[in-house]
């Protein structure tokens, strides 16, 4: 499962390729880590597609505080309608996550060596994903599992 991925399409190319609703401004960046700010794709009531800064590593709507005891960057599909974490995600906010590749890692004796995955045409791709708003206290947290 995906635990690093690269963006860094324009904003401009991003915008063109999947119909947002404004351009966004965006940095390239080719080694994202879990718990950092992803892009990420929303619709909205209303049917715009809007670009979303979201936290990688989905914190669900009912936890205590914005962290989790186990990982949540990743949620597998065919148990996410049923997991407590993803539940109502999976029901009611779902989103595209731009890149432009990820990373795959193979052990090599003691190390582990990286290979960088990505389409042959350059073109982003979009990982399938859900998002969640946490409220605690006047605090507010998006953020985002990758499916």
């Amino acid at each position: 499962m995906c635990g690093r991925f690269i963006q860094c399409t324009s904003g401009e190319a991003l915008a063109e390729r999947f119909q947002l609703s404004t351009v966004p401004v965006l940095t390239p960046r080719y080694n994202v880590a879990p718990h950092q700010s992803v892009g990420a794709i929303r619709v909205t009531s209303a049917g715009h597609r809007t670009f979303a800064a979201l936290r990688w590593g989905l914190v669900p709507a009912w936890s205590q505080e914005p962290r989790t005891a186990y990982s949540t960057i990743n949620a597998r599909a065919e148990t996410v309608a049923s997991k407590p974490a993803y539940r109502q995600a999976f029901r009611r906010r779902r989103c595209l996550i731009p890149a432009d590749g990820f990373y795959e890692w193979r052990k090599m004796g003691e190390r582990k060596q990286p290979y960088c995955i990505a389409p042959a045409d350059g073109q982003p791709l979009a990982f399938a994903g859900l998002w969640e708003r946490w409220e605690r206290d006047g605090r507010i947290l998006e953020s985002c599992t990758v499916l």
